[in-house]
């Protein structure tokens, strides 16, 4: 997953889901796209947008 799906919060939960551990965004998306990836891991539903 590339470009600003990438980096999309509810892009990285089913990423997450589905048992990829990449995904690829824009600079200024890497904050929330880092958060997102942590609540996943944590297994937190939260939308972070």
């Amino acid at each position: 997953i590339c470009g600003e799906h990438g980096g999309d919060p509810a892009s990285i939960a089913f990423c997450h889901s589905i048992g990829l551990n990449y995904v690829s965004c824009s600079p200024f998306r890497v904050p929330i796209a880092r958060l997102a990836a942590a609540q996943a891991a944590a297994g937190k539903e939260k939308s972070v947008a």
